[in-house]
């Protein structure tokens, strides 16, 4: 399955520059994986040591956090979009 992944500015340049790119996957997991064999700087960006997300990382499907899903383990369709957004925070 073919999915587009949006990269949010803050994380571009651990992408080459990319702000989206399309991989092939079946599930959350399985995309974010190709992403981060295309670029391992995203992996420690975005996923802890265990391959979870980091809690300040916000995944979302078609609009949906994945989170509120089955998480990584969530089914992918073809032509679907995975947007990733680090939480923002500030005082």
């Amino acid at each position: 399955m073919a999915v587009t992944v949006k990269i949010p500015p803050q994380l571009r340049a651990a992408a080459g520059g990319q702000g989206s790119e399309s991989v092939e996957g079946a599930t959350v997991g399985e995309v974010l994986g190709a992403l981060y064999d295309r670029h391992g700087e995203l992996r420690e960006r975005v996923a802890d040591d265990d391959g979870a997300l980091r809690r300040f990382v916000n995944v979302y499907l078609d609009g949906e956090d994945v989170r509120f899903l089955q998480g990584l383990d969530t089914a992918v369709s073809d032509g679907a979009e995975l947007q990733i957004l680090p939480a923002v925070a500030g005082g």
